[in-house]
Parts: C-alpha cells; sequence; structure tokens
C-alpha cells in the first residue's frame, strides 16, 4: 500500500480546546484512516512552520484523498498538506520509464523533424 507524509497545522481555537482538555489525537487518525482501509504509522508534534506531521498508509490515493478532505472539511486545521511518498524501487522504476518519456524544453530543437 501507499505511503503518505501529511504536514498539519492547528488553528489557534484548536490548540486552546487542546489546552483546555488535553487529548492524543493519535487515537482519531487511527480509526480516520482505518474507515478507508488504511493504518497509520506515526503521528509527531512538531516546531515550526508545521504543528505536526503523520505517516499513513492507504489502500490507494483516493482512500487518502478522502481521509485528507474528511480531517480538513473538520474546521480545526489552519492547512494541511499531503504527499504521496516512493519507495526507493519504485522511484528507480520512475527514472527507467523518464528515459523513455522523450521531454525537450521550450526552445529547444526537435529531434522528430
Amino acid at each position: 500500500m501507499p505511503l503518505y507524509l501529511t504536514r498539519f497545522r492547528y488553528t489557534p481555537e484548536t490548540w486552546a480546546m487542546l489546552i483546555a482538555e488535553p487529548e492524543d489525537r493519535r487515537r482519531a487518525a487511527t480509526a480516520y484512516i482505518e474507515s478507508v482501509g488504511g493504518s497509520l504509522h506515526g503521528f509527531w508534534y512538531a516546531f515550526g512552520e508545521w504543528d505536526g506531521f503523520t505517516l499513513w498508509e492507504a489502500p490507494d490515493d483516493v482512500a487518502m484523498a478522502a481521509v485528507a478532505l474528511a480531517i480538513g472539511a473538520g474546521g480545526a486545521l489552519g492547512a494541511i498538506e499531503t504527499t504521496v511518498l516512493l519507495t526507493v524501487e519504485q522511484t528507480l522504476e520512475a527514472l527507467d520509464r523518464a528515459q523513455a518519456v522523450g521531454y525537450r524544453p521550450p526552445g529547444a530543437p526537435r529531434t522528430d523533424g
């Protein structure tokens, strides 16, 4: 199953609610991803631009999008961004396939006549 890295930022109101009533949000995150047949591999809080990071496994992009959309629409986050992660093997396969793409930068001479 594909892996996904999600970065999120809570709203000030969400932080205020968590301060008033601390809650382990891993439980909720686990339930959300399991509802689409996936699993949560990690949940971390951080300093800096993003308040937290999660590492998810989901059956496919549509399943992960459903979770990200539902969480994003909930109003507790000021921002959410999800990145599909590729294994080294998948990247090597993509590099092999890239050889056949035949990309030509704008303005470069055509080689197809």
